[in-house]
């Protein structure tokens, strides 16, 4: 009589679980080669682990669903389904008396008309807010605090009026206070690096200082040795740009391909 032992099944599970992420990988990797080119393989390998698990606690355990959700990590950050510019996902990943293939073509439903109506076509209208954000980055910001959110307001709706007006203010406002929450949290005292951190989380996700799709945020955020917070702040800036400049070029690049 043929016998299984535990250990074997489990090396057939682990098998299983390392040919999906393979999979996965390659896949993210098509679906997002700028992103894919700036982590590599094996943080893009963290990220998938990271977002199976996320997945799983929604119910989310089949092929689709899954690749689905890790799309929308890409697209949204990794935080999506609590993130403030995205209700709708929360709302639809809450439903859990939903059979998740359902959940699972709703998100994608949903998925596809942000991506007509803010990215745009051929991604115009995200690299065009990309553009803005640069420009705004390298400008002096002189924001009273107290002028603070009606300024962000403001900013948000110039250089991405169709993210702004899918959000609408109640979205926007929930934003600039989770990003002047972020700020106070990383003791950052001015109203610049404020507004830093709210560009970061509209372009990133609001979870974007504990994404694993963007180690450089995290590991900025965490080093010790930079001891001054506003000093912290500019290495951060000047990060983002960075990686807007590299991104940026890639498309750029394409298009005269």
């Amino acid at each position: 009589m043929l016998s299984i032992r535990e250990s074997q099944v489990r090396t057939f599970e682990e098998r299983a679980q390392r040919a999906f992420e393979d999979e996965m990988v390659a896949h993210l990797a098509d679906f997002s080669p700028p992103l894919f080119k700036t982590l590599g393989e094996t943080q893009m390998r963290v990220a998938v682990r990271f977002g199976v698990v996320r997945a799983a606690a929604h119910d989310f355990t089949l092929r689709g669903p899954v690749r689905l959700y890790l799309e929308m990590m890409l697209l949204f950050g990794s935080h999506f389904e609590t993130d403030p510019q995205y209700p709708w996902a929360a709302a639809i990943l809450k439903k859990l008396d939903v059979e998740q293939m359902e959940r699972a073509e709703l998100l994608y439903e949903k998925t596809v008309d942000y991506r007509e109506q803010v990215v745009g076509p051929d991604d115009a209208y995200a690299l065009k807010a990309l553009r803005n954000i640069s420009m705004l980055a390298q400008q002096p910001l002189l924001i009273p605090s107290e002028e603070f959110v009606a300024y962000m307001r403001q900013e948000i709706a110039r250089v991405y009026p169709q993210k702004a007006a899918y959000m609408g203010q109640e979205g926007i406002d929930a934003l600039i206070r989770k990003g002047m929450d972020g700020a106070r949290r990383q003791r950052f005292s001015t109203t610049r690096a404020a507004a830093l951190i709210v560009v970061l989380m509209l372009a990133f996700g609001h979870g974007c200082g504990a994404d694993p799709l963007y180690p450089w945020i995290v590991r900025t955020l965490k080093d010790e040795s930079i001891v001054a917070p506003e000093a912290r702040a500019k290495r951060l800036e000047k990060k983002a740009l960075t990686w807007l400049e590299h991104v940026l070029a890639y498309f750029e690049k394409g298009a005269q391909a």
